[in-house]
């Protein structure tokens, strides 16, 4: 199976190429968060050096969310579209589960964080189990303080990769911070995990995981305070 991997979620863009899970090219770039500029360009270099073409492609596997309104649209985007056109298989995979992917240590308690302003965070509590991290604390945007007090409550000891370093002042001595390379998403790992995940069942129906209203949803809902609020995405 050959899978196109991609994740713009965040200010890194990573982008990975894999043939039955082994990598045959990955590119992270950091410096730049013109995800629209460059995503493009950078998946068809990494496939004339794979030489491959599109409809060598298996499957696309995307980080869905949360992260970057922005980012997140153009990588979801991108990937319903190759998937649609050359009719292979789409995965979704949540951007904090792919960045726990970093984490390889089996049973241990994984917490990413991705900085929302205002002491808020896009983040969940995985334990790794087999490789894969599994679903502690259900993806959320939420206050640190809030959370950090159901993590502390564990009363174990706690990886905590993505943006920590922006509350380390808050953090006990159970708290490991992870270092600069994992605190970056891998689409190599990505890739792996969505070779064994469930495709999508309509790409159509595929939308962005923000965890909280965009400004634009936020207007919709003032202006239609009676209807249900359903999928915001769909609406706009």
């Amino acid at each position: 199976m050959k899978v196109l991997a991609l994740d713009t979620s965040n200010r890194p863009l990573s982008v990975a190429l894999l043939e039955d899970q082994t990598v045959l090219g990955t590119v992270t770039m950091t410096v730049h968060q013109k995800h629209a500029e460059y995503l493009l360009p950078v998946i068809e270099d990494l496939m004339a050096k794979s030489d491959l073409v599109p409809a060598d492609l298996n499957r696309v596997v995307v980080a869905q969310g949360p992260g970057s309104y922005t980012g997140i649209r153009i990588g979801v985007t991108t990937a319903k579209v190759l998937a649609d056109t050359l009719k292979i298989g789409l995965v979704g995979v949540s951007s904090l589960q792919a960045l726990a992917l970093n984490c390889q240590r089996d049973g241990q308690l994984v917490w990413p964080i991705f900085d929302a302003r205002n002491n808020n965070i896009f983040t969940g509590l995985y334990r790794m189990k087999g490789g894969v991290p599994e679903s502690v604390l259900a993806d959320q945007h939420v206050d640190f303080d809030d959370f950090y007090r159901q993590v502390d409550a564990l009363a174990e000891t706690v990886y905590v990769i993505g943006d920590g370093t922006h509350f380390a002042d808050k953090f006990n001595d159970n708290y490991l911070l992870a270092n600069s390379v994992d605190n970056l998403p891998q689409a190599a790992r990505l890739g792996i995990l969505g070779e064994k995940l469930q495709l999508v069942t309509d790409v159509n129906d595929f939308v962005p995981n923000y965890l909280r209203l965009t400004q634009a949803e936020a207007d919709w809902k003032k202006q239609h305070p009676e209807e249900d609020a359903g999928s915001y995405v769909e609406k706009i």
